[in-house]
């Protein structure tokens, strides 16, 4: 660990926003490698994910949090509280909009959770490569407006644009500090955290509609495989779904569907682990396991951690 690198900054920044703004997406950009899931479903990001981003003379480390939304479920209330408490541990907040989409009811709600904040707000726009560069200002006066940003930066975090002009300008609100992480750590994730969300993307993105978010996926094993010929990691996983009829979307006709998520799961799981992987798949149902403190426990959710 880094400790007296004289000029050296570090520091903690925050991403929060409304649901589907693109926060996870940002986040894989800056760190250059996926570690937070994408989905075009609100709510996929369930737990903080921290990237960690070291340059020379600076370490960042982003808190990708769930979308704040209005809680439906012990679930939601779980991702509402992670999303509120990096607000009181962090040297600056990225306020996250989405430039398609007018200012709403979660925008006011977030700014009002922001007032009296003393740490720096930037206000992020983002999507900009779709729309209109003129449309920008109104985007920019109806939330200044509201709220004494620190600064206001558009970005484009799909394709980009003045990423690297956030980050140099997010340097600047950075306390001199510790290399927290070592230079070459993207995020402080373990692999089995990674691994069942590359999973759960899998199913979000070929169930669409018919399965929002009633799935878990739970890491049963990780086991090097020592008797084969080429270095291979086996890897076995429960996919949890609340109802009868969701095990069976999940699995598809013939096995089909799971079948599927296992080969795209599979390649992804390649990449972070840089070896052959053998993947294994079951379907489960747990019900309502979104409302059960007990369950949420057993899949990761602890509240008390946060």
């Amino acid at each position: 660990m880094q400790q007296n690198n004289e000029g050296f900054k570090s520091g903690f920044i925050s991403i929060i926003g409304r649901p589907n703004v693109g926060k996870s997406t940002f986040l894989n950009r800056v760190i250059g490698q996926k570690i937070a899931i994408m989905s075009d479903k609100p709510q996929t990001t369930r737990n903080k994910v921290q990237g960690v981003l070291t340059l020379e003379k600076s370490q960042m480390i982003f808190i990708d949090t769930p979308g704040i939304h209005i809680p439906k479920h012990k679930l939601g209330d779980f991702m509402l509280k992670v999303a509120k408490n990096t607000l009181r541990e962090v040297d600056v907040i990225i306020f996250m909009v989405n430039a398609t989409e007018p200012r709403g009811k979660i925008d006011e709600l977030i700014m009002d959770m922001l007032e009296n904040n003393e740490t720096p707000v930037f206000l992020v726009i983002n999507k900009i490569d779709q729309v209109h560069p003129d449309e920008l200002i109104n985007i920019i006066n109806s939330y200044k407006n509201k709220y004494d940003f620190a600064e206001i930066i558009p970005i484009s975090a799909l394709q980009g644009n003045n990423v690297d002009r956030l980050l140099e300008t997010i340097q600047k609100y950075l306390p001199e500090g510790p290399q927290y992480y070592p230079a070459d750590q993207v995020t402080d994730h373990p692999e089995r955290f990674i691994i069942s969300e590359l999973i759960r993307e899998k199913v979000l993105h070929l169930t669409r509609e018919e399965i929002p978010h009633s799935i878990a996926v739970i890491i049963d094993k990780i086991k090097k495989e020592e008797d084969t010929e080429k270095d291979m990691i086996r890897v076995m996983a429960t996919i949890v779904v609340e109802r009868d009829s969701q095990k069976g979307i999940v699995i598809g006709k013939k096995g089909a569907l799971l079948k599927e998520v296992g080969i795209r799961a599979r390649q992804d799981i390649e990449m972070l682990l840089g070896t052959k992987v053998f993947l294994e798949l079951w379907v489960k149902v747990q019900k309502d396991w979104r409302n059960k403190s007990a369950q949420l426990r057993d899949y990761g959710f602890r509240d008390d951690e946060y």
